[in-house]
């Protein structure tokens, strides 16, 4: 039986999980410290109590003045908000319920902000907490008041609105399901249909070597390395938008890893395992069948990019030159101002969240999905409601949609190591981070990048992507391009308002800072890929036959097809 205390400990991690599942991962404890931080800080500072005052006065001011018909000088929503875009809210009792909340949003934004005293992280999570709340005030969620809900209930004579309640039953009836919903695309028939082969499996992998589209290939062979935080193929999605096939039909020799989903038997995997068992495993198999003369391009993608980065880190540590270049793609590698997600990281609340991910021995995915819903509530909350509940609107699926819903897990001890030394301390960027026992320091790697940020990624902002310029001297390309963290990043030739920016730095230049880059890059409309490609190109060498597919000499004996069977797991 065990001991008075380790029968307390296992009761609060159940506890915190139970939490964890209600409020999406969030500490109350971390919250309640937060608010008093704050709340007694704004207590004694008079003069900042009364310029927030005459604020809300000049605001009550306007609001008066447009409720009589007078003149005044309305509040613009943020580019990103998308919720009074339509003529309708301009008129009317709308328009003073969209200037009454967008006065309230920016007094509130200006109440919980540089607030003398307050640590960072606190006044991070009452910033944010605020904008929740007032995310559901919004008169957008409320049918009486959205001007758009009552004019498609008139038009439709109603029938919007009795969709809007069929569609609530069914997500009810989904939300109480026990199995896993089924994805409205599906693996192997209509995403992720690249021919290839599984070529190698170990507990953590599958690594797929694709068949090559050309009758000549580059002798460096690319490897993509995914984030294991959902499936690989957001870079394999349908024909018209995989890079996978792009890759391949440019005349290079594509390996990509797809990662198991991991349950409870896997809670003590580390991050080195997945360095050990996964980057390096992959890069084993391939010199195997490429050639042990052959480099390789090695190409991350979001977490798939960070580690990518330590690989490279340990293996020019130990003097493995295997590496062609390294291209990343919205992957951080300095944590300092890594985005929302900070919101989450602190030494509370990352107690709360081990203990959550203890009680069950990985991260769940709902878990997940409610963090990343409530840093976006306006986009994957409010505005789908309205869409589908008050409007009557069906979903209709694509690629990325279904995509999104096919998440994994993540080993708790992974996923603690990576909170704590990456996100908490910044141990990588610093040079305090050991990989297979031993330090690593990024300055190390001597290889080509290519680096991709985009414009309005709020899991890895361009910004925060951008330092590792600081970090490493060798040559480097950054690319800024439109969209968010998957939109940017799946931006194939061809895609209508796609744009980028790139300028490269040579070893010996200065370093720019984010704005100065901005202002020296040169510009083009359309898609990053070709670029890419071009890049990848010019650091390979002459064409040559393509390799066999697996080295059965070796031990790398041809599996099952493309996509393997790691893809299935759910």
């Amino acid at each position: 039986m065990p001991d008075a205390t380790e029968y307390h400990s296992d009761l609060d991690r159940s506890l915190h999980a139970s939490q964890a599942r209600l409020t999406g991962g969030l500490s109350l404890t971390a919250l309640t410290l937060a608010w008093t931080d704050w709340a007694m800080h704004l207590a004694d500072q008079p003069g900042r109590q009364m310029r927030l005052a005459q604020k809300a006065a000049q605001d009550w001011t306007a609001l008066t003045r447009q409720a009589l018909g007078l003149s005044f000088e309305p509040v613009v929503p943020e580019p990103q908000d998308h919720r009074f875009q339509d003529p309708s809210w301009r008129h009317g009792p709308a328009a003073l319920a969209a200037q009454t909340f967008l006065r309230a949003e920016r007094f509130w934004n200006d109440a919980t902000s540089h607030t003398a005293g307050v640590s960072v992280e606190n006044e991070r999570i009452v910033n944010f907490t605020v904008r929740q709340m007032l995310d559901v005030m919004a008169p957008s969620n409320f049918p009486l008041v959205n001007p758009e809900v009552l004019a498609k209930a008139q038009a439709t004579s109603g029938d919007s609105l009795r969709q809007g309640a069929r569609n609530f039953i069914a997500d009810l009836h989904a939300m109480g399901a026990t199995t896993a919903q089924p994805l409205p695309m599906q693996p192997g028939k209509d995403v992720a249909i690249t021919p290839g082969r599984v070529v190698f499996r170990n507990d953590l992998l599958e690594l797929i070597q694709y068949a090559p589209a050309t009758e000549t290939v580059r002798p460096e062979p690319v490897l993509i390395v995914p984030a294991w935080i959902m499936k690989y193929y957001i870079l394999d999605l349908s024909p018209h938008n995989s890079m996978v096939k792009y890759l391949v039909s440019q005349g290079f020799t594509v390996f990509c890893i797809s990662w198991c989903n991991p349950d409870a038997s896997m809670r003590d995997v580390s991050l080195d395992d997945y360095r050990r068992l996964g980057t390096m495993a992959a890069l084993d198999a391939i010199t195997a069948i490429c050639g042990a003369d052959k480099k390789i391009h090695a190409t991350g993608y979001c977490l798939g990019g960070t580690l990518l980065s330590i690989t490279a880190a340990a293996m020019a540590r130990n003097h493995d030159e295997r590496l062609a270049s390294i291209t990343l793609l919205a992957a951080q590698t300095d944590f300092t101002e890594a985005g929302e997600l900070q919101l989450f990281i602190n030494d509370s609340q990352l107690h709360f969240l081990d203990d959550a991910m203890w009680a069950q021995g990985y991260l769940d995915t709902k878990q997940m999905a409610g963090a990343f819903q409530m840093l976006r509530a306006n986009d994957l909350v409010w505005s789908q409601m309205i869409r589908r509940y008050y409007l009557g609107e069906e979903d209709h699926p694509n690629d990325l949609m279904s995509w999104n819903m096919d998440a994994t897990r993540m080993p708790y001890r992974m996923h603690s190591e990576y909170l704590r030394r990456l996100f908490l301390n910044n141990d990588l960027a610093e040079g305090r981070l050991e990989a297979g026992g031993r330090k690593v320091s990024l300055a190390d790697i001597h290889a080509p990048f290519f680096v991709i940020g985009t414009e309005t990624d709020h899991i890895a902002p361009w910004r925060s992507v951008y330092k590792l310029q600081q970090l490493n001297a060798e040559d480097f390309t950054f690319v800024l391009t439109s969209g968010g963290h998957n939109a940017g990043v799946v931006s194939e030739p061809g895609h209508p308002h796609r744009h980028f920016c790139k300028l490269e730095r040579k070893p010996g230049d200065l370093y720019l800072s984010p704005d100065e880059w901005q202002t020296r890059a040169t510009c083009q409309e359309g898609s990053w890929w070709p670029d890419w490609a071009a890049w990848l190109a010019n650091h390979s060498g002459a064409a040559i036959n393509p390799p066999q597919t697996g080295a059965p000499k070796a031990g790398y004996k041809l599996l099952e097809p493309a996509p393997g069977t790691y893809i299935f797991q759910r």
